[in-house]
């Protein structure tokens, strides 16, 4: 693969990151109280909030990362 299909193929995979964590943001208000309404997860809810808003900021940085490495 040449190095100009390379960076391309970078730029798509670090823009859907983006994508996708700023979907994580958007998506966990909406699917947390269907959580909590679980008897089994209502104790843990902070920590399950946590992680998904900590997947969502690194899936986030990854993207910025790998765009700023590619422009």
């Amino acid at each position: 693969m040449s190095e100009k299909k390379k960076s391309n193929i970078q730029k798509i995979w670090g823009f859907a990151l983006l994508v996708m964590g700023i979907a994580v943001f958007v998506r966990v208000p909406q699917v947390m109280p269907a959580i909590e309404a679980m008897d089994h997860f209502k104790s843990i809810s902070f920590l399950i909030r946590f992680s998904f808003y900590l997947m969502g900021a690194i899936l986030v940085c990854g993207g910025l990362k790998k765009l700023k490495d590619n422009f």
